[in-house]
């Protein structure tokens, strides 16, 4: 499959545009794209502008309310909902953590559970944000079922994928943003995308038994066994469960019932270090920690240990002087008035 290497700004104003065009206001659909494109400045490109035309698909549907207008709702000194209205999950998501760093950088902590939203995209973005006001980021998001649990045949959970986000002072921001399956459902599609084959063990067929034609998988399986899937149920909780939401086989799938609003749920933290220790100490001490990681000698097959996040980091700083390479089927869609 061949592919296409573009500025960023160039292929987030063809996103904007084409969000514009299907009734998304100049702001939503700014946001919209800062996520996609941050998915496929970081090498992530599953999460990336492919999903446009999915979206766009949706929208056309019913299934994403284009003029959605989500509010906040203080429950608490450092609690909140944010009501979706079935719009953006991206904007939804946002939203919630921009209020959750509020009440962080005021009372030591907050935390906010979306409701009636859609897919939100990488939870690194939202992490990220709050790393970057020098406070921890969390971040869940419940997914359709997709994953066998430990122990089973049939698909009950979710990839349903967790992120953090921990500040430093010299060292770029601790990011670990991770599905709790073997790997994301999105890099499935993307290797349908690209018509590629897929590593053994990322997904099953209808009896079990493990594939490398990533069209012929039907579940994902968790990663760790039991571990997990332990984390996975519990990420179905916070942001399910927690918020009000569906969970497990009673979510909406995303690629079917694209007239239906998806009604998913997010659940975002941030956590003030400053009210536990000084926010010096813990910066130096986070520098010290990766430093030290930096440090630890190297197995056999690896140039250095690494720290969660940092080869997308890497890979964020090549593409913003490179560009961002994507399918060039991706790009003609972006590129269609």
């Amino acid at each position: 499959m061949s592919t296409v290497t573009k500025p960023h700004h160039e292929i987030k104003s063809m996103v904007v545009n084409k969000f514009i065009a299907a009734g998304v206001s100049n702001e939503h659909a700014e946001k919209v794209a800062d996520v996609l494109i941050h998915a496929d400045l970081r090498g992530v490109n599953s999460h990336g502008v492919l999903r446009t035309e999915h979206y766009l698909n949706r929208i056309n549907a019913g299934g994403i309310k284009p003029d959605a207008t989500p509010g906040f709702t203080a429950t608490g000194p450092v609690t909140g909902v944010v009501d979706g209205e079935d719009g953006f999950g991206h904007v939804n998501a946002d939203l919630a953590m921009d209020h959750a760093i509020q009440m962080a950088k005021t009372a030591g902590i907050g935390m906010v559970t979306v409701v009636n939203s859609s897919h939100c995209g990488a939870l690194s973005y939202f992490v990220e944000k709050a790393a970057n006001e020098n406070l921890i980021g969390m971040a869940m998001t419940h997914t359709d079922k997709i994953v066998v649990p430990f122990g089973g045949k049939e698909a009950f959970l979710g990839t349903n994928p967790i992120a953090y986000g921990v500040p430093a002072r010299n060292n770029k921001p601790f990011i670990l943003d991770m599905a709790t399956s073997n790997v994301a459902l999105g890099k499935i599609l993307q290797h349908r995308e690209l018509g590629k084959d897929i590593p053994a063990g990322w997904g099953v067929d209808e009896n079990g038994n493990s594939v490398t034609d990533p069209h012929a998988v039907k579940s994902l399986t968790p990663f760790g066994g039991p571990k997990g899937y332990g984390l996975s149920v519990i990420v179905d909780i916070f942001s399910g469960l927690l918020a009000g939401a569906a969970f497990g086989p009673h979510i909406s799938p995303m690629y079917e019932g694209l007239d239906k609003p998806r009604k998913l749920g997010h659940y975002v933290c941030a956590i003030n270090p400053s009210f536990f220790t000084t926010l010096d100490g813990f910066l130096d001490s986070m520098d010290q920690m990766i430093d030290e990681l930096h440090q630890v000698q190297p197995a056999e097959g690896f140039s250095q240990v690494l720290v969660p996040g940092e080869i997308e980091q890497q890979n964020e700083e090549r593409s913003l002087k490179e560009g961002i390479t994507i399918a060039s089927s991706v790009y003609d869609f972006l590129a269609t008035p």
